[in-house]
Formats: C-alpha cells, structure tokens, sequence
C-alpha cells in the first residue's frame, strides 16, 4: 500500500487504535493530522512515534460541536493544502447500565462524540474530497452497532447509527472518486477495553469475563490489527470498495 505525501486526519487520535492507525499510515510514508480533545493528548501520539513536523500535524477539538470541527478541519487544509483520506476513530463507550437506568445525558454524550462527531467530520471534509474527485473515509462501527449486547444502549445503538451513516454517504459519493466505509472491531486490547470491563461492576456482575465473549481467536485484538483493515480500506487497493462495513473481530460473533 501506498500513501506517500497523501495527507491523513485521524480523529481520536491519542487513544490505542488512533496510535496505531497513525503509525501504519506514516510508515506508508503518510502526512497526519492528528485530532484530539486537547492537542496535547494528539501530541504525545507524535512523542511515541517518533513524527516530524513534516508529517504530523496536531489539533485539538471537541468534535461533537460544530464551530470546533469547522476550525479544525479549516487549519488542515491550509496547513497541508489537501485532505486524502479521513479516519473517523474518536469515540467513548458510555457507562454500563440497564436501558431503563441508562440516563438522558448520558446518552446525549455517547451520541455526541460517536455519531455527531463522526457526521460532522464528514460534513465538513467531504467538500474538500469532492473537489478533488478522490478521498477515503473510514469510521468506527463496531460488534455492538451490529448486535444486541446488555448494558450499553448508548453505545451500542451510536454504533449503528454511524454504520447507517456511512452507508448513506457512500450511496451519495460512490460516482465522484470519494469511498466511504467503515470497520467494526470486536474486543480490542485498549484502555478503552479495561475500562468497560470494569464497569461491569456497576450493573452487578463481579467477574467481568462474565458478560465477555472473546470468540474462537481466544484473545482481543491488537490495536495495529484493527490499523492494517483501516489502511486497506483507504488505499487504492480498495478502490472498489465503498459503503460496506467491514466486521474485524475474530470471529467473535460466530456464535
């Protein structure tokens, strides 16, 4: 695969996934644009992998507001003169709780980085692929957009919510050069990960691999595995690819 001077954003980009998604671009000879709620969150992704000024660039934004996303994508433009490729990555699990104790802001919140982030990213850089009659966005479905879990109807249903976005998109740009696609990872070894073990606690379960299912694999995944699907479907190696949801999980919901 090749992305030589191709210019990346990646949202989320401090977190495990982010990182990785980061490191597998730039080693594809990529320029990033690393996108988190404080910059300098984006900026200890540059520190750990050892990025340039040349080929990093980074940000800090609450995408779940409109004005914040406008601003940042405006400052990658000009900074790089170009997008290819976007990989909509940020995204937070919620609490674990029963729907009926699962609360309004709560959901609010989930939905606000997870869905309204993600569409407001598109919204704001599809204009600029458009432009360019080429581009490539990824966003971050997941097992729990796809199947009925317990305990996160916030999150779960966020997740299919951005599934069904990026199939309406890609319906809209399939015939002007811009792919729209997203993944669906299962357990992925991230903090993220531990986190929502933990929370398990509070709706009563004392051993979390109660209410986990890892799949045949027997392991979660590594945060570059879930990297290399990423890179695929923004190369021009899928250049026949757009508006599927790629399931990334190990075989997890096999049964």
């Amino acid at each position: 695969m090749e992305f030589k001077d191709r210019v990346v954003v990646i949202t989320g980009a401090g977190g495990g996934i982010g990182t990785a998604i980061a490191k597998k671009f730039t080693d594809f000879g990529a320029k990033v644009a690393l996108i988190d709620i404080k910059e300098e969150v984006a900026q200890k992704t540059v520190e750990r992998l050892g990025l340039t000024a040349e080929n990093s660039f980074c940000l800090g934004a609450d995408i779940s507001e409109e004005a914040p996303v406008k601003e940042v994508v405006k400052k990658v433009k000009e900074h790089f003169g170009r997008i290819d490729v976007l990989i909509n990555t940020a995204g937070i699990p919620g609490p674990s709780a029963r729907t009926e104790d699962y609360t309004f802001e709560d959901v609010k919140k989930v939905y606000g980085v997870n869905v309204f982030g993600t569409y407001l990213m598109m919204q704001n850089v599809l204009p600029i692929m458009q432009e360019q009659k080429k581009g490539a966005i990824v966003n971050f479905g997941s097992v729990s957009g796809m199947f009925g879990y317990p305990y996160e109807i916030g999150y779960g249903s966020s997740k299919a919510a951005v599934i069904f976005l990026t199939k309406n998109a890609a319906n809209e740009n399939g015939g002007n050069g811009v792919r729209i696609n997203s993944v669906s990872p299962g357990w992925v070894d991230t903090n993220m990960m531990k986190t929502v073990w933990e929370s398990y606690a509070d709706v009563g379960i004392e051993n979390s691999m109660d209410n986990v299912t890892i799949g045949p694999t027997g392991r979660p995944a590594r945060p570059e595995e879930i990297a290399n699907v990423v890179a695929f479907l923004a190369s021009d190696e899928a250049s026949y690819v757009n508006g599927s949801n790629f399931l990334v999980d190990g075989g997890m919901t096999l049964g």
